[in-house]
């Protein structure tokens, strides 16, 4: 597989981590199961094929896409096409930083894939036609980060106590509360819920327990005997019990059943061998 990465220039830098395109990959399964990793993008297809969205249990299709779709914040996993014969560009935004690119509040995106130009500027699909009219990946690069910043640069403002709250959640998901973090800003409870939907997606509470399940994943991928009662302390859970519930609901699967089944690149999980 060709993978190449890029990190744009300020002021797109402080809300996008990084542009990443990929083509010729080849995997030996059809379709993975993607974990919910508090990310947000927007994925440029450079393929005229359309994309599917499977049920997580039956594996039928049930939503599909083409061209440029947006991908909002998920709680849940979601079970899409491996990458075979794919080319794609994907905007990855910084976590919590994706709502100046859109039209209406983050929440109403959340668990949702939808066509981009449904809820960006329409001009997006402008953007894709330039892309493919591009010879090279810099080239394409470029010029992504060129007509994004024209489109977006007056809407690119932080909100603080989001990027204060978010940064303290990231920094240390196993000793920080949702408690702790309201009496630091002087939001009521009520306040910082409402705030945080409308911008990240969800309520702290589930963007915390997201980033705490994600430390876990990355834990799991650092050890080769898994030591489960240290990573649940570790990573903030109250317990062992709690820490194999919401792992159940983010993943699908119990920690043990991941192990077993995880694939090569974190939270893709591969599910279906290629014929």
């Amino acid at each position: 597989m060709i993978t190449k990465i890029h990190i744009p220039s300020y002021p797109l830098n402080q809300f996008i981590d990084h542009f990443v395109y990929f083509t010729d990959s080849k995997p030996e399964h059809s379709v993975n199961r993607f974990l919910p990793d508090g990310e947000v993008q927007l994925i440029f297809d450079l393929t005229d094929r359309p994309k599917y969205i499977y049920d997580n249990e039956t594996l039928e299709e049930i939503q599909s896409y083409q061209n440029v779709w947006f991908s909002g914040f998920r709680t849940e996993p979601i079970t899409i096409p491996s990458g075979k014969e794919s080319e794609m560009l994907i905007v990855q935004f910084q976590k919590g930083k994706a709502f100046p690119f859109l039209n209406q509040p983050m929440q109403n995106l959340t668990n949702y894939v939808v066509d981009a130009e449904l809820v960006l500027k329409s001009e997006i699909l402008n953007i894709r036609e330039r892309l493919l009219e591009s010879k090279t990946i810099q080239k394409k690069f470029r010029l992504l980060e060129e007509n994004l910043l024209q489109c977006y640069f007056k809407k690119l403002q932080v909100n603080p106590f989001v990027d204060f709250a978010t940064s303290k959640i990231l920094s240390c998901p196993n000793q920080v509360s949702i408690r702790e973090i309201s009496n630091n800003v002087g939001y009521s409870h009520k306040h910082i819920c409402k705030i945080f939907r409308e911008i990240v997606g969800v309520t702290p509470k589930t963007f915390l327990k997201i980033v705490r399940f994600q430390k876990a994943i990355q834990q799991i991928e650092q050890q080769h005997f898994v030591d489960w009662s240290a990573i649940a302390n570790d990573c903030g859970f109250y317990d062992q019990s709690h820490f194999i519930s919401d792992f159940k609901v983010f993943s699908g699967f119990t920690p043990t059943e991941y192990v077993k089944q995880k694939g090569e690149f974190l939270n893709f999980v591969p599910l279906i061998k290629m014929r």
